[in-house]
């Protein structure tokens, strides 16, 4: 008789191996009693999307000491949550971060609701989030499946259909095994053993607790799982973008609009990102071509960005955007790519007359 995978299993091998994380309660605190922060579980999630704990931690420290309550964060200003956020990426992300925390606060009270239909009404959280949040901070028996889940109960049953189509056949198989009871731990047990057992690469079988009842690692197939479709080559797209700055030190800059990528960001006035010709500057000035140009990937195309740097006279009146004094101006706020546009720009403003 094959034998099935068993909850108690991994949720006796989590009680002991389970990762230390700042905003995780640990099986042993919450077997005391303590329970989830709904925020930290919120926040921690929303900045894991499409990237890895490691990058996380150092951001998550400093926003839970910046704004420790949803109601410190509904408060900030928006440029400074989006400075503090430059580097993750995805910035979408960071907006609706916003506007959660003000929906929470003035339709909740300050509290996120328990439920995962609830959850689903806020900016932002979509079903994997509300699944989260709903069974780590609240118990409830939700089926959480991010990308380390996928992996396992692929292959736990030896599941060949390739990802995405595979993505309702692994839900519903985790669901299965999804306890009534401590299913925080557990939904947290599952993604630990992915990320730290049953890796994509080389994973360790040998010391993994759901070892004997693995269909793939019987079959000899599970280094090969997940199947995924394969993917098109992303597109490259051109740019072109003026930094100008004044006599007294101050840069010209543009807010970006709400929709879009990098939306609501500070960044250097410039082109759609298209295939066209290099636009209109922002002001008359002796523009100088950069030879380097910055290289940036984002999710679904790469981007070249020609520079065009000019200084200009403390009088210089923009068509677009507005100068920010040196004071007032913080590169560190920028958004990654625009970093790096400034990064190649500043040294070439030294040199240009």
């Amino acid at each position: 008789m094959r034998e099935t995978a068993d909850p108690l299993a991994l949720l006796d091998w989590y009680d002991d191996h389970a990762r230390d994380l700042p905003w995780r309660v640990g099986p042993a605190a919450r077997a005391a009693g303590l329970r989830a922060d709904p925020y930290r579980v919120w926040l921690s999630e929303v900045m894991l999307q499409q990237t890895t704990v490691a990058a996380v931690r150092g951001y998550f420290e400093r926003f839970t000491a910046r704004w420790p309550t949803v109601g410190a964060l509904a408060a900030a200003a928006d440029a400074e949550v989006m400075g503090e956020w430059a580097g993750l990426g995805y910035y979408a992300r960071a907006r609706n971060l916003l506007k959660c925390a003000r929906v929470v606060v003035a339709d909740h009270g300050g509290r996120f609701p328990e439920t995962r239909a609830a959850l689903l009404s806020l900016p932002g959280i979509g079903p994997y989030t509300a699944a989260a949040i709903a069974a780590i901070a609240h118990d409830a028996p939700e089926v959480v499946v991010d990308g380390n889940v996928e992996r396992v109960m692929a292959r736990l049953h030896d599941i060949h259909t390739p990802l995405p189509l595979a993505k309702g056949e692994l839900t519903a198989a985790a669901a299965r095994l999804t306890p009534a009871r401590r299913a925080g731990d557990y939904a947290q047990a599952v993604m630990d053993l992915g990320a730290t057992i049953c890796t994509p690469k080389s994973p360790a079988c040998g010391i993994c607790p759901w070892r004997a009842p693995c269909a793939a690692r019987r079959a000899g197939t599970a280094a090969d799982l997940p199947r995924k479709m394969p993917k098109a080559g992303k597109p490259v797209r051109l740019g072109h973008v003026y930094v100008a700055r004044r006599a007294d030190g101050a840069f010209l800059l543009e807010r970006r609009a709400e929709r879009g990528l990098l939306g609501g960001m500070l960044g250097w006035p410039g082109s759609d990102w298209a295939a066209a010709p290099e636009p209109a500057p922002p002001l008359e000035a002796d523009w100088r071509l950069l030879d380097a140009e910055v290289l940036h990937t984002f999710t679904h195309f790469h981007l070249r960005l020609k520079i065009l740097v000019a200084k200009v006279d403390s009088d210089a009146m923009p068509e677009r955007g507005l100068f920010l004094s040196a004071q007032s101006f913080s590169p560190a706020e920028l958004p990654s790519v625009m970093r790096k546009v400034f990064d190649l720009a500043r040294g070439a403003l030294e040199t240009c007359g």
